[in-house]
């Protein structure tokens, strides 16, 4: 007779359920991932009071370093959990191969899906901007007056100007800053958070990335309501990757790749005065 945790029948002939070992388990305790996830919102609300006046001026190497302070403390308080639990924090990264090949194959990937993802995302705020108009009877096209932000983005594009480097040494540190949020945030949201979820939804891997990427976008406050939205999407894509190459090491030289872009033109148009 096979038992109920080895077999697939019982005495009698009946199908038993296959037993929950196939199912995903938490990787940390529950008061860990609540005490994370509360910290997160609660960075994000700062972040969003902070800016909502305007940022008239900003030491943005100290920016910088106690961003860099932030990250590393999630990564962390992450490392801490997995301990509690004996569960090997390198797991979260999944497969990563340490050949040229693999590296090569992830450094497309993540090219294509940088590439892909911008366009994902530039048509939905295109969309995002055509029905909003049509919501509000806004004219798309104000006569006399150039296309431009509403008051709203260029709140948010005021932020990101301001917190975008300004000379060699910022740029420096900008980039070993994104480096480090790539890493940071793809093992914290796709790597613990998405596994998290996951397990908690018994296995449903759309509750997962679902999850994983509205925290996601709430964490980016800072940049107003609809980056958050449109970050939302970007989690989702990024967990879509992580999913699919069954690693994180293409998200994180995508999403590394991407701060580092977006700093660095801000910082170009702003030397041009172009914004």
């Amino acid at each position: 007779m096979q038992t109920p945790e080895n077999g697939v029948s019982d005495a009698d002939g009946a199908p038993l359920q296959r037993d929950t070992v196939d199912r995903p388990r938490p990787v940390a305790s529950l008061w860990h991932t609540i005490v994370l996830i509360v910290g997160v919102v609660l960075l994000s609300i700062s972040g969003a009071v902070q800016t909502s006046g305007g940022l008239a001026s900003v030491d943005r190497l100290h920016t910088y370093a106690l961003t860099v302070t932030t990250e590393l403390f999630m990564l962390a308080w992450v490392y801490f959990g997995l301990r509690l639990r004996k569960i090997p924090f390198r797991s979260l990264l999944g497969s990563i191969p340490g050949d040229f090949r693999s590296v090569a194959v992830d450094l497309g990937f993540a090219m294509v899906f940088w590439i892909g993802s911008l366009m994902v995302l530039g048509t939905i705020a295109i969309f995002w901007t055509v029905i909003e108009a049509a919501i509000t009877h806004r004219s798309l096209l104000p006569s006399g007056k150039p296309l431009g932000p509403d008051a709203a983005q260029q709140q948010t594009l005021h932020t990101l100007l301001q917190l975008a480097p300004a000379n060699g040494r910022e740029i420096a540190a900008w980039i070993v800053v994104c480096i480090i949020a790539g890493f940071v945030e793809e093992m914290v949201f796709r790597g613990y958070l998405q596994r998290q979820f996951t397990a908690w939804a018994r296995g449903a891997v759309a509750a997962g990335v679902a999850g994983s990427a509205l925290l996601f976008g709430f964490a980016h406050g800072y940049q107003g309501a609809r980056s958050m939205v449109l970050l939302c999407v970007f989690g989702v894509l990024f967990s879509l990757l992580a999913l699919f190459r069954r690693s994180l090491r293409a998200g994180m030289i995508a999403h590394s790749w991407q701060d580092i872009c977006a700093g660095l033109l801000l910082a170009l148009l702003k030397a041009h005065h172009k914004l």
